[in-house]
C-alpha cells in the first residue's frame, strides 16, 4: 500500500520532528534505513554502563510511543514509513553490549535491518495486531531483540 509522500512541513511540531528522525524519514527511498542511520550517533552517545544504557533505551522507547502516536495521527496514516524513531530505538537495542567498532556497528546495522524488513514471527504478528504508538514502536523493539541475540552470539563466537 502506497503512503502519501512527506514534505518538509511534516516536520512541524516536536513529536513529528522526533518521529520523522529530524527529517531522515522524509527520504523518498528506504526511509527506515536512513532512520536507522540516526541510531549510530545515538549509539556513541549512550552510557557504557549496561544498566544506564537500558534505562536510556527505556526512556527513548517511552518517548517513541508518544511521538510516533502523535505523528501518525497528524499524518493520518498508521505507521507511515517516514516514522523512523522506532528504528533508532530498535538499533540501540541491537547494539547493547556490542563493541563499538566500525565492523560491529555495520554488522549490527545490517542484522537489525534484516529483521526489520523481513519481519519474522512474532514481529509480523505485532506489526499487524498492535496499533498506535505502542504498535509502531513494538515491532522494531522485537526486531532489535532478535538482532541483539544474533549479535551476542556473534560477539561470543568471535
Amino acid at each position: 500500500m502506497s503512503q502519501p509522500p512527506l514534505r518538509a512541513e511534516s516536520l512541524k511540531g516536536t513529536a513529528n520532528f522526533i518521529a520523522l528522525g529530524a527529517g531522515l524519514g522524509l527520504a523518498p527511498k528506504a526511509p527506515g534505513t536512513f532512520g536507522t542511520l540516526l541510531g549510530i550517533p545515538f549509539l556513541f552517545l549512550m552510557p557504557q554502563n549496561l544498566v544506564a544504557y537500558a534505562v536510556v533505551v527505556l526512556l527513548l522507547f517511552a518517548l517513541g510511543v508518544w511521538c510516533c502516536d502523535v505523528c501518525a495521527k497528524n499524518l493520518g496514516v498508521h505507521d507511515h514509513p517516514g516514522i523512523v524513531w522506532d528504528e533508532v530505538v530498535g538499533y540501540l537495542i541491537t547494539m547493547a553490549a556490542v563493541p563499538q567498532t566500525f565492523l560491529w556497528v555495520v554488522a549490527g546495522f545490517a542484522v537489525f535491518r534484516l529483521f526489520d524488513i523481513l519481519k519474522p514471527w512474532p514481529i509480523s504478528w505485532v506489526d499487524r495486531n498492535v496499533h498506535g504508538g505502542l504498535g509502531i514502536m513494538l515491532d522494531d523493539v522485537l526486531a532489535g531483540v532478535l538482532a541483539f541475540v544474533v549479535m551476542q552470539v556473534a560477539v561470543y563466537l568471535i
